[in-house]
């Protein structure tokens, strides 16, 4: 009865839609998995077609939900912006998960790769929360979700390009809880460690890094933290590996250890 009384002040205080981008499979997947759960109906905005509707087909039955979905690489920056000005849903959530990550030495990787970074991991999520916010200013209720992550708390070698745009988000994440708070709309930037993905088993070959959690874990933390941001670090390992990175060590040597943990990704 406590956990049905919950869900249903989440989902008063953040339904009836939320969107998801990045949102069928990986983290993306168990953020709608979770949301799903607690009653809300769900958009769902990704590049692939095929799993991007068995997320939806699974999860509309399973929860008994509505689930909407949008096909569209978040690359395309005037597409993108289309599709979301003509949805005609109330939208009382946004989790940005969506991410490009061009992994190796920043002397080998071309232009349009790292330029997309910055268009999915920065210009995307800044024009999905200015298009989606008003409204939520105008019901005075809602939330936004952002993701970032450890690697953006200093210079991460071998990801350079994406842990900067991480460190973005983290820092728009806390203007926007304060900004948005006035109006009853609750931010937090998830600041997550190394997330045990089909995407990052496929990168990191040689070992798991330490503190790596599971999605579903690393979703529930997040969505359990609106309301108390700014900024959630999931994981009691992560939490202390934050606090030895950004606070007790120089910034050089905070570079050095990261480049340890991020030397095996390909």
């Amino acid at each position: 009865m406590k956990n049905d009384s919950a869900n249903n002040h989440f989902k008063e205080k953040y339904g009836p839609y939320a969107l998801v981008a990045g949102g069928s499979y990986g983290l993306g997947g168990a953020y709608a998995e979770a949301l799903a759960g607690r009653g809300l109906n769900l958009i769902l905005i990704a590049r692939g077609k095929e799993k991007l509707e068995e997320t939806a087909a699974r999860l509309g039955k399973q929860y008994s939900v509505d689930v909407k979905t949008l096909m569209v690489d978040l690359a395309d920056y005037d597409k993108t912006k289309s599709l979301i000005t003509g949805l005609n849903v109330p939208i009382g959530l946004l989790v940005y998960n969506a991410a490009h990550a061009p992994i190796g030495l920043f002397e080998n990787k071309d232009e349009e790769d790292l330029a997309r970074s910055v268009t999915v991991n920065v210009k995307a999520p800044l024009l999905l929360v200015k298009l989606l916010s008003p409204h939520m200013i105008q019901n005075k209720r809602g939330g936004i979700v952002l993701m970032s992550s450890l690697a953006g708390v200093q210079g991460s070698p071998r990801i350079a390009a994406y842990a900067a745009t991480k460190a973005y988000n983290a820092i728009l994440a806390e203007g926007l809880w304060k900004e948005l708070k006035v109006h009853g709309i609750d931010v937090v930037g998830c600041c997550a460690g190394a997330i045990l993905t089909p995407g990052y088993r496929q990168a990191e070959k040689s070992k798991t890094a330490p503190g790596a959690m599971a999605a579903r874990d690393v979703a529930e933390q997040a969505l359990q933290a609106l309301g108390k941001g700014p900024v959630i670090v999931p994981g009691g390992l992560n939490k202390f590996a934050r606090f030895l990175t950004a606070r007790l060590m120089s910034r050089r040597t905070a570079v050095n250890m990261m480049e340890k943990n991020t030397g095996g990704l390909s």
